[in-house]
């Protein structure tokens, strides 16, 4: 007879259920979790704190990207007559024409003197400035408006004072009229006995402009000249450019009148830094005539 005994009922498994809320921007997921542990029920929760991180980081990575598009690049299109300390000044932009050149040295290339019209240039973040005030800023805003949407007309826009060009076709070659040394002063330190040309003061670094339409007959070493440039005009007369520190064109080069053609400085037989400007009947030096009267004959206002 087989023993007696009492045999246990087995329990049976209980479980309780739990909600778990997870907060995604206002929204809530419920989702059961089971009161067994282990790997089953920790797999949900994990996967809700994901979810969260995610739903957390989603703004401000989404705010980012708004505000980096948000930021945009002015372009702006070399002029003939431009330079880059005239384009820095009448663009307002922060830095001078080193920061423009910075912005562009692989565009424009190794000598900042050398730009040409219809140049692409970037001009920096459009950013209002604290230092400008409120009238000057909305005249800002205007202004890089209407090159984009009348191209031709800001082309026709005289791209130097109104005292250095006229109708004439002819300019000053360089902005300025103060006059140093006149034309045909007596002195020892010349060859010939008397200044062959006219010196205009400015430092070096300034922007040299051609005072007519014309051709380079020669740009380079002039002995005591140091780096100058010789350019024919049309009349038969020649105008030459002395103690450059750099040079933007090359014989046989066509230009116009004011277009850029190097920068002055203090190379050569000088004292410190000027241009020495000449008007020749040749291209070779003992040609001099008077440079003012050219000019002035020409309607270019000197002195």
């Amino acid at each position: 007879m087989p023993a007696k005994g009492k045999h246990r009922r087995p329990k049976s498994l209980r479980f309780t259920r739990s909600i778990a809320v997870a907060g995604t921007g206002g929204a809530a997921l419920a989702l059961p979790l089971m009161g067994a542990t282990g790997a089953h029920a920790a797999t949900p929760a994990a996967a809700v704190a994901q979810h969260v991180e995610k739903a957390a980081t989603a703004a401000p990575a989404e705010k980012s990207a708004k505000t980096a598009k948000s930021v945009k690049t002015k372009t702006y299109a070399v002029k003939r007559g431009d330079y880059l300390s005239k384009i820095a000044e009448e663009q307002n932009v922060g830095g001078g024409w080193k920061k423009i050149y910075a912005d562009n040295r692989s565009a424009i290339g190794s000598d900042p003197s050398l730009i040409h019209p219809g140049l692409k240039l970037s001009l920096g973040k459009k950013a209002a400035s604290a230092a400008h005030s409120a009238t000057q800023s909305s005249a800002k805003a205007a202004a890089p408006a209407k090159p984009a949407q009348a191209t031709p007309a800001a082309d026709t826009a005289p791209s130097a004072p109104a005292s250095t060009a006229n109708s004439s076709g002819y300019t000053l070659p360089v902005d300025s009229s103060t006059v140093g040394t006149g034309y045909k002063v007596a002195g020892s330190m010349w060859s010939s006995g008397y200044h062959t040309g006219v010196d205009f003061v400015v430092p070096t670094g300034t922007p040299l402009k051609s005072i007519a339409a014309g051709t380079v007959v020669s740009a380079g070493w002039g002995g005591a000249y140091g780096n100058q440039v010789v350019i024919q005009h049309a009349d038969g007369k020649y105008s030459q450019y002395a103690h450059m520190s750099s040079l933007s064109v090359s014989a046989g080069q066509t230009v116009t009148e004011g277009q850029q053609i190097g920068l002055s400085g203090a190379t050569g037989n000088v004292t410190g830094p000027h241009l020495h400007f000449e008007i020749r009947t040749t291209p070779d030096y003992g040609s001099d005539v008077d440079p003012v009267a050219y000019l002035r004959s020409h309607g270019v206002a000197v002195g």
